[in-house]
């Protein structure tokens, strides 16, 4: 059995972010990754996955990322290189694979269960990302399609589905980047809640970034909200899906009301055949594991005050989103969070 000051979870960007700054306040922590090899989610997307944004501005703190030759936005493999590189740079203490079942009060400390033992912990940084809980939403009959489905987490490449009927289902990024990569060699329908909104094209990760901060500023301020960076649109005009776009390729469809054994089916009765469906319809925070805690509020959401958990000031929880810091699912916007998130920490274990 072994104590620690702090237990990180996830050895993701946020949980190298997070031992960075640790490290540099000189706490004595681990990061407990469940993979098998560095790198995060980012070893596990479509092969075509590219940045938002050049690689000056998707680093982590302390070492930038280098250019990817040939490429103004990085792709995923880059990333991966990029993260296992930090890790090493920093010596970072990473433990895997080691997945963590659950993580309980006991007295002044966290006890956290995993797969490979017992740890103790004076506090606790949650930093799994949201990856490896993929949202499916309730359509009706989505039993009864004959076809293949699978979601975004599960599709690689626009060949294995060459020739074939296929649905993408979502307005996001995700759906824009995954129809652009089908569009050529497939009968593609692309169905979305709603038109999709392209963000212009010179706008990137750069301007989302300075968008999700500004708004976070202003309503830490009492001011009007900025809307941030739903303001601006949807889906990022990434260099495959604006050409895409330009070739009329990528056309959306009204998403439709049920899904029947050879397609799916739209409220007037039109149908669409299909032989797979592809849901790119997000994912939620993967918390399972804090479930002891029992601080879910109704709607499933824990509650913060920056990073700290309300109701468990000895948790924090870094890169679900906005609501733990403006881009904080992002690499370059996990920083800031990160570094506060490690100072808040490195008071609580010296008291």
């Amino acid at each position: 059995m072994t104590t620690n000051d702090v237990v990180v979870i996830g050895g993701g960007q946020s949980g190298l972010a997070a031992g960075y700054h640790l490290r540099r306040l000189g706490v004595d922590f681990v990061i407990l990754d469940a993979q098998s090899t560095p790198g995060g989610a980012w070893q596990h997307t479509w092969n075509s996955l590219h940045l938002f944004s050049p690689a000056a501005f998707s680093s982590l703190p302390g070492k930038f990322m280098p250019p990817q030759p040939g490429e103004e936005y990085p792709d995923a493999a880059h990333v991966v290189t990029y993260l296992r590189d930090y890790e090493k740079r920093y010596d970072l203490p990473v433990e895997r694979p080691v997945r963590v079942l659950g993580v309980h009060k006991e007295g002044p400390l966290l006890r956290v269960e995993t797969d490979a033992g017992i740890r103790r912990a004076r506090a606790v940084i949650s930093a799994t990302g949201t990856w490896w809980r993929p949202f499916l939403p309730a359509v009706p009959g989505r039993g009864d399609f004959g076809g293949e489905q699978l979601h975004t987490v599960e599709y690689r490449r626009a060949q294995d589905f060459a020739g074939r009927r296929v649905i993408v289902v979502g307005g996001g990024n995700s759906g824009a980047q995954i129809a652009a990569d089908l569009a050529y060699d497939t009968d593609l329908t692309w169905a979305t809640q709603r038109p999709p909104r392209f963000l212009a094209d010179d706008i990137d990760g750069r301007a989302l970034f300075d968008a999700a901060t500004a708004r976070r500023r202003a309503l830490d301020e009492g001011r009007t909200d900025t809307g941030g960076v739903a303001s601006l649109g949807d889906i990022v005009a990434v260099p495959p899906v604006r050409e895409a776009r330009d070739r009329g390729l990528l056309k959306a469809t009204p998403m439709f009301t049920r899904l029947v054994p050879g397609g799916v089916e739209w409220a007037d009765g039109s149908r669409a055949e299909a032989d797979a469906i592809i849901w790119c319809t997000g994912f939620r925070p993967a918390l399972s594991y804090l479930s002891p805690l029992q601080l879910r509020g109704r709607h499933g959401h824990i509650a913060t005050e920056g990073t700290r958990a309300v109701g468990e000031p000895r948790l924090h929880l870094l890169g679900y989103g906005d609501w733990t810091g403006p881009a904080s699912a992002t690499l370059i916007g996990v920083g800031r969070p990160a570094r506060e998130a490690a100072r808040e920490i490195a008071e609580l274990v010296r008291a």
